[in-house]
């Protein structure tokens, strides 16, 4: 219960609404153990900091409009609703997509053909000029990128997608602003309160002592964690690139900011944060300063006060770590299911592409395996490509369980999809690479790493139908999971590389933009003539999303299990849901797979139905896949019936 301080000063911002009173502070009670008790463990010797936070919460909260609270209220009476089988995400850069925000809000239409209910708009609140890394060097929160428009556009968007039934998602960068922003320039001019919200050091005498257990993101371009800032004349903490300066979390009013700015751009009708860089924002001498137990804490008090304001949204962490690491993201401990609701699977993306490469799913099964159950109020976040490059997240330990050198395995992966190994079908470029670790990450389009570039430029019609399979079985992996699907911008039309990166200055040092095209929308009105590979891309993706929407078996809730397949090749997984199991199975090789029939008859579905093209299927001693086959199995009688 809030003591009597807290609880009068909420009484008198409401003098004459008795409703609101009541929301707030019914809220307020709900969630006021998880707030205080994550501000304690954080900011012990601040103990006006509830107060101080009670005031932009109440600030907010008077200023949320009114469609807003209705939604809050819808999504109160339902909070699985990101959970949902019929949950598809889309993402795109707002530019690349259509030009502006104006642009995204006249193709919305697209986006509720394709079947989409979450929409993520990668960086567009105001970058510093010049290179940005991508937009995630932020000058200005409340404001959004002059191109594409105004913050007044991005509230109408909002409005446009829900009346769509479409959330939408932004990146909140959390670890780091521009060295531009308001607060960095202060800090440069010698203002000490803003000196105080980052890691400022006079002489490398600290700086040298972190950089023995610091690893270096982007050593081709940013080598080393800390720079040399001639106007202030200090070092400054960089991790990501001299012009993006970490923020210290350890104080308060950093933390009093970004709760600020939360709330403002949720009054905007941003439903779902993007918590970019969560894991690095908490600063441990003798450690990698990732993944610390403050960053936790930090994310339920910010949880605690946007469910006190606006209970409709929801976080997403970007946490790219270890599975080990990965599940405190989403709650363990003392902080089970109170911190992000959604994180990346990003494991499911490499064991994809892994398999994939070797027409072997031994490793993925491990992997996946291993890792442990999440809270059932969360869901992951999957997808076959995103943004990024993909880095061969894969340990050792996971590798030598399924009988290979997990030095090895990478290597072989990251030539594979260079394109350098004998025999591939892929084409994509190396990124980062670190001669220290051999590191290769890569990066490049769905469809080129699955062949479809080769294939195209040698005019091999059988190699464009596998690469097509590839993608869709990839695609069906990712769908059939649970969570929340994540389809990237173009790969429903199954887009190429762009190298035309290579010639814009702001782009051309960064090899991850070959994955990030303009979208072609002449292709895309060739979305529904089949005889195109456009065509039969799109209309395989579309299937397979209707095919989930109509699959309650894949709500979130439920966790997708790992079955030891028989066949090296075919990847077997188990929802063991209300109405009845659904079994995934799917063939990772070129050449027609079989698994025993006995796995569907122990299940139940000896008589089963394929959700993804409907037919009924009788399941005799083999059942059996074509090249890239994908099943998702049900028991007839199940095929009706909803919740």
């Amino acid at each position: 219960m809030p003591d009597a301080q807290i609880l009068e000063l909420i009484r008198e911002a409401f003098p004459d609404d008795d409703r609101d009173l009541e929301a707030f502070q019914l809220r307020y009670e709900r969630y006021e153990t998880q707030l205080t008790d994550a501000l304690q463990a954080v900011y012990p010797d601040h103990p006006d900091l509830p107060r101080r936070l009670l005031e932009v919460m109440l600030h907010a909260y008077h200023e949320r409009p009114a469609d807003l609270r209705r939604l809050d209220q819808r999504r109160l009476l339902s909070p699985d609703w990101f959970q949902k089988e019929d949950v598809i995400g889309y993402v795109c850069y707002a530019d690349r997509f259509a030009g502006d925000l104006a642009g995204v809000e006249a193709h919305v239409s697209y986006l509720e053909e394709l079947g989409t209910r979450y929409l993520h708009l990668m960086p567009l609140l105001r970058p510093r000029a010049g290179e940005n890394d991508g937009g995630y060097a932020v000058q200005d929160y409340r404001e959004v990128r002059e191109d594409l428009g105004t913050m007044r556009d991005l509230a109408r968007l909002s409005k446009r997608l829900r009346e769509s039934g479409i959330s939408l998602c932004l990146d909140l960068v959390l670890n780091h602003v521009a060295q531009e922003h308001e607060w960095a320039e202060k800090a440069r001019a010698g203002d000490a309160r803003y000196q105080a919200y980052f890691h400022m050091y006079e002489d490398r005498t600290v700086p040298d002592q972190y950089e023995r257990t610091l690893p270096e993101i982007f050593p081709d371009f940013a080598p080393g964690n800390f720079t040399w800032d001639a106007a202030s004349g200090r070092w400054v903490w960089t991790t990501f690139n001299s012009y993006q300066w970490d923020l210290n979390w350890a104080n308060p009013d950093v933390f009093l900011e970004f709760a600020q700015i939360i709330l403002f751009l949720a009054n905007r009708g941003v439903d779902v944060f993007r918590l970019d860089a969560i894991a690095f924002i908490w600063k441990r001498m003798g450690t990698n300063c990732q993944n610390q137990p403050e960053v936790h804490a930090i994310t339920q008090a910010l949880r605690a006060a946007a469910r006190i304001v606006a209970p409709a949204v929801a976080f997403k962490a970007e946490a790219i770590v270890a599975p080990e690491d990965l599940l405190f993201y989403l709650g363990r401990g003392a902080h089970h299911g109170k911190v992000s609701d959604l994180a990346y699977h990003n494991s499911l993306m490499v064991q994809i592409w892994s398999s994939l490469a070797s027409r072997d799913v031994r490793l993925m099964e491990v992997a996946l395996s291993a890792f442990p159950h999440k809270p059932t109020n969360t869901a992951w976040g999957m997808y076959l490509r995103c943004h990024d490059d993909i880095g061969w997240a894969i340990s050792d330990a996971d590798a030598a369980r399924a009988g290979l050198s997990g030095e090895a395995h990478r290597r072989f992966l990251s030539d594979f999809y260079a394109g350098e190994f004998p025999g591939t079908f892929a084409r994509g470029l190396v990124f980062q690479h670190n001669p220290r670790t051999g590191d290769r990450r890569i990066s490049g389009s769905g469809a080129s790493l699955a062949g479809l570039e080769v294939a195209l430029e040698r005019g091999d019609a059988r190699a464009v139908d596998l690469a097509l399979e590839r993608l869709l079985l990839g695609h069906a992996v990712v769908l059939g999971f649970g969570g929340v699907p994540l389809l990237y911008m173009g790969d429903e039309l199954a887009s190429l590389n762009d190298y035309g990166f290579e010639h814009e200055p702001t782009h051309a040092a960064d090899n991850r933009w070959v994955h990030r095209p303009r979208m072609d929308w002449e292709r895309a009105k060739r979305r529904h003539d089949v005889t195109t590979v456009e065509g039969l891309m799109f209309a395989g993706v579309r299937n397979l999303i209707r095919a989930r929407t109509g699959t309650p078996h894949l709500h979130a809730t439920v966790e997708s299990r790992v079955l030891t397949s028989p066949n090296p090749h075919v990847l077997l997984l188990e929802r063991e849901h209300p109405l009845g199991t659904l079994l995934c199975v799917y063939n990772f090789s070129e050449h027609e797979q079989g698994v025993p029939g006995w796995l569907a008859h122990a299940r139940g579905l000896g008589a089963a139905v394929d959700r993804i093209s409907g037919e009924h299927v009788d399941v005799g001693e083999t059942l059996t896949l074509p090249p890239y086959g994908r099943l998702w199995l049900t028991a007839r009688e199940d095929a009706s019936n909803r919740w």
